[in-house]
């Protein structure tokens, strides 16, 4: 791994946990100090986030962590409903019987920890506990598998860092996971894709109208 890549990982880790905030100053110099590196790997780093609307540059503002706007949050959602809908339908002919199985213990742990609170986020940590990248890598398409994971999730991340949760979604939306768990059991690639549209067409419903209840 190239040092721009070491440099890379750190922030856009630094960015998910929320350690750098949306419109936090990312400074190049200070940065590179704290790694005990020149600037040049930072620099290139800080590029390749900027390419993938992680951070951002404004004249006489400098680096900032992006600040995604409602209608940036919502216009993923569209787009993530085609990405992931065509993910499902390939995942249902080319996931083997032990990633279907272990999707279903991780959709069962998700289950455990909603039941102990129903009004509470549902919370996937790391990629591993992540139902959708499962999903995603499952699929076959490292095409596919790059846009979700390494382009698009991220940015996801960063919408609902910037924008809080609907309350009683978590376990809604737990509810409508377990349906597309059964339809790639059942290898119906048809009804999984259906299912996930589904699925995110109601988190952006959810989004809308938490929104419009607030205005």
């Amino acid at each position: 791994m190239s040092q721009s890549d070491t440099v890379y990982d750190a922030l856009n880790q630094a960015i998910l946990s929320g350690h750098y905030r949306p419109g936090a100053k990312l400074s190049e110099p200070v940065i590179a100090e704290e790694m005990g590196l020149s600037r040049a790997p930072v620099r290139e780093a800080i590029r390749r986030l900027q390419e993938r609307g992680m951070v951002s540059h404004a004249p006489n503002q400098g680096v900032r962590v992006a600040s995604p706007t409602l209608d940036d949050y919502l216009s993923l959602l569209e787009v993530r409903e085609g990405l992931e809908g065509m993910a499902t339908a390939m995942a249902a002919h080319a996931m083997t019987d032990r990633q279907l199985e272990e999707l279903a213990e991780l959709v069962e742990e998700h289950g455990r920890m909603l039941r102990d609170d129903p009004q509470g986020p549902y919370l996937q940590a790391s990629r591993d506990e992540d139902f959708h990248v499962q999903i995603a890598c499952a699929s076959g398409n490292p095409v596919l598998i790059h846009l979700l994971c390494e382009d698009f999730y991220p940015r996801l991340k960063l919408c609902r860092l910037q924008h809080q949760g609907v309350p009683g979604r978590g376990l809604a939306a737990w509810q409508e996971h377990r349906r597309i768990l059964a339809a790639l059991q059942d290898r119906d690639a048809e009804v999984a894709e259906l299912m996930m549209r589904r699925h995110i067409r109601a988190a952006r419903a959810a989004l809308l109208a938490a929104r419009s209840g607030r205005a």
